[in-house]
């Protein structure tokens, strides 16, 4: 299992995803569920992936030797809005599922997938989508600013009580890796290291990038004190005034 984030603010983007993908009692493997397209200067494109590794990595590789080829409008390089590309992910997933999808069902594996695809093109403002296994997609909207796919249901009380548009960056950050911690704490299968990037609107690059694994100071110490302040909290609560003949 997997769990990734991106958060939509005025201020720009925060993306995570975790890098756990089989756990178990003696087997864990660890690959990068986060995708920056390279070699660009007129837009940051930045895929998030969650489901069956092989369809993803499929995914993401079609999309390049897309854009390499040149010989084509219609490819992540050449798209002229974030909506372009996130119709572009949908068709290359729906063609390798088309590919690959009959001959895992036969040894009975999962072919579910799903992307969260976010960035901005230069002259679009910036904008995030959530690209299902079927290829379709939704984006995300000042009423809804954030994305979750994989192991989502552990983190996302804290970010619907935190994040708004107006949310800063770092805020966002801190929220996302609490949100992280959270999810750690109930389910084995997300785990360190987190890779984290926060894009400033409008510059078209990458900005802040950091991979956070199990000795990084600041993660630790959120852990500490997160934990400490929610008991904190808790015992600060009054009990409930009923007395034993209570309905």
């Amino acid at each position: 299992m997997t769990y990734c984030v991106a958060v939509m603010l005025d201020a720009g983007m925060v993306f995570a995803s975790d890098s756990r993908t089989n756990a178990g009692v003696d087997q864990i493997a660890t690959f990068r569920k986060m995708h920056v397209v390279p070699g660009t200067d007129d837009r940051l494109l930045v895929f998030l992936s969650s489901g069956n590794l092989s369809i993803t990595q499929s995914v993401i590789n079609l999309l390049e030797l897309q854009g390499r080829s040149g010989n084509s409008d219609r490819t992540i390089l050449a798209a002229t809005s974030m909506y372009q590309v996130a119709e572009l992910v949908g068709d290359a997933l729906r063609e390798v599922r088309r590919r690959d999808g009959p001959y895992l069902k036969q040894s009975k594996v999962e072919t579910y997938v799903s992307f969260i695809i976010g960035g901005q093109i230069r002259g679009e403002r910036q904008r995030l989508f959530n690209v299902y296994s079927e290829g379709n997609f939704i984006e995300a909207t000042e009423e809804t600013p954030y994305f979750q796919i994989g192991e989502s249901k552990y983190g996302k009380p804290v970010i619907d009580r935190v994040i708004m548009s107006g949310t800063g960056l770092l805020d966002a950050a801190k929220c996302v890796l609490v949100s992280f911690d959270s999810t750690m704490r109930s389910n084995i299968s997300v785990g360190l290291p987190i890779d984290l990037l926060i894009y400033e609107n409008n510059t078209l690059r990458p900005g802040i990038f950091r991979r956070v694994d199990e000795t990084d100071p600041y993660f630790n110490m959120l852990h500490s004190q997160w934990g400490r302040g929610l008991k904190r909290v808790f015992a600060e609560l009054p009990n409930p005034p009923w007395d034993g003949n209570a309905a």
